[in-house]
């Protein structure tokens, strides 16, 4: 699909963007890790799909599909069985895989199964593919891709409009200037990474009036990296700061029913070993949420009353447009059934 600059873009002419029905496969966070203790099940809705999420006492998390087959209790009423899941309603008990192996009111197992879904922990968080098999591993900031990282996971938020239209306005240059009182010149520079992924990279120049710039200057000599990661076009990371001291910011969103942004943000540095790496670490992460916020502050005043609709597109759109063409190639998906969309 090929969207021009002039006369873009309504929601109606969008297989994924800004759609409540639809969006890109991939990962999204279902929460946080230390809420789901080895033996413990928990009640998920991940983009309309309800799920039941639990930590075998082997220690590994499985999603699966909440309702029995028998008669559509919900599993997460039910209880741990080492990596099984057995259903409070008749005690028919589900592997990870999700085939039944028992059900006692029967005397022998019945050739059912639940439906399951690919898991992964990183950054404190649980994470769910919205698939059938995960193409990529969770995000990850390109230049961070061979590194441990050590992340602290920040603030937890609403907003009350699209995913799509939260991650656009770290690539709103215009808005830099306006909003947050940035005299920069930003001009970014798209890379396809793969079908989930893309880049928009710029180095920034000027913004001595600044108070974040004036915080930063002391680290640099020359310009500023400001460069934004997408994955699925609801999960970015700003990459921020002077050459030996970038700062790493992901903004995991997830789109609810009611069509607005529940979103988690997490603060992300290299690992570091030793006590002076802890100590770095304190400094580095709590230096990257002051930046974070001051980002954040501006613009959520702007997320609680707009009604996105991208009529009038620009020159200075041209990132926006990028992110929009990229993200409608991607394999979307039906929310709650989470079946395939065709092109």
């Amino acid at each position: 699909m090929n969207l021009p600059i002039d006369g873009l873009v309504s929601t109606g002419s969008t297989r994924i963007f800004n759609r409540c029905d639809r969006f890109a496969e991939g990962w999204y966070w279902a929460l946080p890790s230390q809420q789901l203790k080895p033996g413990q099940v928990k009640p998920v809705t991940l983009l309309g799909r309800d799920l039941a999420l639990y930590r075998g006492y082997d220690g590994v998390v499985q999603a699966v599909d909440a309702y029995c087959p028998h008669m559509g209790a919900h599993l997460a009423e039910g209880r741990v069985e080492g990596s099984n899941l057995r259903c409070f309603f008749h005690n028919w008990m589900f592997d990870a895989a999700g085939t039944c192996v028992a059900a006692p009111g029967v005397g022998k197992a019945v050739p059912v199964k639940i439906r399951t879904w690919h898991t992964a922990e990183k950054y404190g968080l649980v994470w769910v593919w919205a698939g059938e098999m995960p193409r990529y591993p969770v995000p990850c900031a390109p230049e961070l891709a061979e590194d441990t990282c050590d992340s602290w996971l920040g603030n937890r938020f609403v907003k009350n409009c699209h995913p799509n239209v939260v991650m656009i306005n770290a690539i709103d240059a215009h808005h830099f200037n306006t909003v947050h009182n940035l005299p920069l010149k930003i001009v970014f520079e798209p890379q396809v990474l793969n079908t989930n992924a893309i880049t928009f990279s710029n180095t920034t120049r000027g913004g001595d009036d600044s108070q974040v710039i004036k915080l930063i200057r002391p680290f640099y000599q020359n310009a500023v990296t400001y460069n934004l990661c997408y994955w699925h076009g609801s999960n970015g990371i700003v990459t921020l700061g002077p050459d030996f001291l970038h700062f790493y910011i992901l903004f995991a969103l997830r789109l609810t029913d009611a069509g607005k942004t529940e979103g988690q943000t997490i603060l992300l540095t290299k690992q570091r070993s030793g006590l002076s790496g802890w100590l770095s670490k304190q400094i580095i992460l709590a230096l990257t949420q002051a930046v974070g916020n001051y980002f954040a502050k501006g613009d959520t005043r702007i997320f609680q009353t707009i009604q996105f609709d991208f009529k009038t597109p620009t020159k200075a759109d041209q990132s926006i447009v990028q992110f929009i063409q990229h993200l409608e190639q991607q394999p979307a998906l039906t929310w709650e059934t989470w079946q395939g969309v065709d092109i």
